[in-house]
C-alpha cells in the first residue's frame, strides 16, 4: 500500500510541478530558470512545515507521511533539473548566472526549509 500511495502522490507532485513551473515560465523572461527556482524553494518550505508538524504535532500513518514527503514533494521538487539548468547556463557562457542559480538555490532552499520549520512549530 505504501508504494501505491507514494506513486499516486508522486504523480500529483510531478503534475503540480509541471503546471506551476509552466505558469511561472510563461510569466518570466530571461535566462534565469525562475520556474525551477520557485518550485524547489516552495518544496523546501513545504517539507519543513510537514516534517515539523508530523514530528511535533501529529503522528500520521507512516504511509501517509511517506506519500506526502517522499511521493508528492519528492516529485514536486527537482534537483536534476536545477543541476542541468545550472550546467547549461555555464556551458552557454552565462557563468555568473549559473553561479547565481547555484548559490541562490541552495541558500534560499535552506532558508525556506528553516522558515517551514518555524511555521510548522507555530501551528
Amino acid at each position: 500500500m505504501r508504494v501505491f500511495l507514494i506513486g499516486t502522490a508522486g504523480f500529483a507532485g510531478a503534475v503540480s510541478r509541471h503546471l506551476l513551473g509552466g505558469w511561472i515560465a510563461r510569466r518570466t523572461s530571461g535566462a534565469f530558470p525562475w520556474h525551477t527556482f520557485v518550485v524547489n524553494a516552495s518544496g523546501c518550505f513545504a517539507l519543513g512545515v510537514l516534517v515539523t508538524v508530523f514530528t511535533d504535532r501529529l503522528v500520521p500513518n507512516p504511509d501517509v507521511r511517506a506519500a506526502l514527503t517522499v511521493g508528492f514533494l519528492g516529485a514536486y521538487t527537482t534537483f536534476s533539473t536545477f543541476a542541468y539548468e545550472s550546467f547549461e547556463l555555464a556551458e552557454d557562457g552565462a557563468t555568473n548566472l549559473a553561479l547565481t542559480n547555484i548559490v541562490a538555490s541552495v541558500a534560499v532552499g535552506i532558508v525556506a526549509a528553516w522558515l517551514g520549520t518555524v511555521v510548522g512549530r507555530a501551528l
